[in-house]
């Protein structure tokens, strides 16, 4: 299992994972539960450069369609084809199977995200 705690987060619900310059992101397990069953992932293609804040795929779910903020700028190295295949990876396994992009970056922007204790904070207290 994932540890949370070192992960970072952003206030559109997204989780960052850094391993050298390569982040990879999904959308946290609050922001999964709040959306409901996923049944649909669109992601931006490898190779496409992503902007931070700026929208980078959708997401929808039997309740709604969301959007998927880029949390940091930089090129798309790798998509999660299993999750885009079975959309029910993200609601399952947010924080494992269930990520969504992988991204090259700055990896001294990853610090500018917000922590755990920072992102629990900002959902109330939920997990």
């Amino acid at each position: 299992m994932t540890d949370l705690t070192a992960l970072k987060y952003t206030a559109e619900h997204e989780w960052v994972a850094l391993d050298g310059d390569v982040a990879t992101v999904g959308i946290t397990d609050y922001a999964a539960d709040k959306l409901g069953d996923v049944v649909y992932v669109d992601l931006p293609a490898v190779g496409t450069t992503v902007t931070a804040d700026a929208v980078c795929g959708e997401i929808e779910s039997t309740k709604s369609v969301g959007e998927l903020y880029a949390p940091l700028s930089g090129e798309v190295v790798e998509i999660n084809d299993a999750a885009v295949d079975d959309p029910s990876l993200v609601n399952a396994e947010p924080y494992e199977a269930g990520w969504l992009i992988k991204v090259r970056v700055d990896a001294a922007a990853v610090e500018a995200l917000l922590d755990r204790a920072a992102y629990v904070a900002l959902t109330g207290g939920d997990q």
